[in-house]
């Protein structure tokens, strides 16, 4: 969770570092090549370097050294140690001659010990190494940097207010909240006066606790101890509270949705597992990924290796422990994809209950009418469809191949969905639904126009 960059030297290095303790929840480029909270990196592999069995008795060593030195458990850096240098006295490692495939492997043997997934080797090319060397980032480096945070709008990639009332965050990244702060801070006073939030972390792999402090703030009215890390080498603990002052309104009376998969991870399950044990959220998803340990970087340039080194672990103030190697497990478990769909529902059926205007519960009504006619389709009987074809005053109903159609005069064409027999959707017009009429022949001689507010209104079919 947290990230230092560190050479072997102890040489701080690069951006996005910490502040003494400033936990950075991403796993740079040299542990994640793919993505960088969210920011795409180079997909082609860098060179790679031949090495022989002298050069990987070299490699373990510079490896050991750091385990026993920093990682969070010392009798399991033991344990590793014991591995490592067995397998290579077995000779498990002979005929290994590339880099990258040898730092795979110890990757390997590592978690088999550990089964930390934040712990682990990789090749480090020339240039890799000499970029994170770099004690100072040029003004043009800088710039370009902070230009990549903002085209990823610091990892808010959708914000937006559903049908009922009920925001939607969908976060890919816990940014820190000195670069990404005023964007989080946008986006809480966007949805302060939604019922309920929906926080999307299924996409999300980590960040800043800077971040998670700060959107939290907004969930709770009293100030809350929310995680703490404890560090090995320099047995100290930080801890880490909601802020005393947010911008704009708190939304302290929503219900908050917490979505997750197995890709959530890290600082996404700080955030998930943070609001579960203070009850302020309801997880629905998957199990997550299982990283609660704070990481260094350390390179290794005369080897081309670098190290993801987890230096301590989180602990929650409820209950004494984290999230590491076991994830967090959601109260609702459902498929990833169906996340979305069942949150929203169960956030409309809550609020529903709770509702005593009639309006407003006729509106929640419509609302979940139609999510619940999307999760399970409606489909009808074959040779249905073309009853509904016809001319019904202005509007007007066809079929193209095996779906149906609604025009109204000149406006725009739509595709109906199938809600129940006779009743549709109109694909586009949350608003608006049609349901047909039958005469005591079964024939269709009326369509019905249905609005969200209660309001009717219907037109004869034409004679054929």
């Amino acid at each position: 969770m947290l990230l230092n960059v560190i050479s072997e030297e102890r040489t701080r290095i690069r951006v996005l570092l910490p502040k003494a303790l400033g936990m950075v929840l991403l796993l740079v480029l040299i542990m994640h090549p793919v993505t960088i909270c969210g920011q795409k990196a180079a997909s082609a592999k860098p060179e790679d370097r031949s090495i022989d069995a002298v050069l990987q008795a070299e490699i373990i060593d510079s490896i050991a050294y750091a385990l026993n030195e920093v990682y969070v458990f010392p009798d399991v850096a033991r344990k590793m140690e014991e591995h490592i240098r067995k397998q290579y006295k077995d000779k498990v490692y002979q005929g290994i001659t590339s880099c990258r495939e040898f730092a795979g492997k110890l990757t390997e043997d590592l978690r088999e010990i550990s089964k930390d997934r934040h712990l682990g080797v990789r090749f480090a090319s020339d240039e890799m190494i000499k970029s994170f060397s770099s004690d100072t980032l040029t003004d043009e480096a800088k710039k370009q940097e902070q230009q990549e945070r903002r085209r990823e709008n610091f990892g808010f990639k959708t914000v937006k207010l559903l049908h009922g009332n009920i925001g939607y965050i969908d976060l890919r990244g816990f940014y820190d909240a000195a670069d990404g702060g005023m964007t989080a801070i946008a986006a809480m006073n966007f949805l302060a006066y939604a019922d309920a939030i929906i926080f999307d972390l299924r996409k999300n792999g980590g960040g800043s606790p800077s971040m998670i402090q700060l959107i939290t703030s907004y969930l709770l009215d009293e100030p809350t101890h929310l995680n703490s890390f404890y560090i090995r080498k320099d047995d100290t603990t930080e801890q880490f509270w909601t802020q005393a002052y947010v911008q704009g309104p708190r939304l302290v009376d929503a219900d908050v949705y917490v979505l997750t998969s197995h890709y959530t991870f890290s600082g996404a399950e700080e955030f998930t597992y943070n609001l579960k044990n203070l009850k302020r959220g309801t997880i629905i998803g998957e199990t997550t990924g299982g990283g609660a340990h704070p990481i260094d970087m350390r390179l290794f340039a005369n080897l081309n290796v670098g190290m993801s080194l987890p230096f301590g672990r989180a602990v929650n103030p409820i209950t004494g422990t984290n999230w590491e190697g076991t994830g967090i497990s959601p109260d609702i478990e459902v498929p990833q994809e169906q996340a979305l769909d069942v949150a929203y529902l169960k956030a409309l059926k809550k609020l529903i209950d709770e509702e005593d205007d009639p309006d407003r519960k006729q509106r929640l009504a419509w609302v979940i009418e139609g999510k619940e006619a999307m999760l399970k389709p409606f489909v009808p009987l074959e040779g249905v469809l073309q009853d509904y074809v016809g001319v019904y005053g202005p509007r007007r109903i066809w079929m193209e191949g095996e779906e149906l159609y609604y025009q109204r005069g000149e406006n725009p064409q739509y595709l109906l969905i199938p809600m129940a027999a006779d009743k549709f959707m109109v694909n586009g017009l949350d608003y608006f639904r049609i349901e047909f009429v039958r005469d005591e022949t079964n024939r269709v001689v009326k369509l019905v126009g249905l609005y969200d507010n209660g309001h009717t209104d219907n037109h004869e079919r034409d004679s054929d």
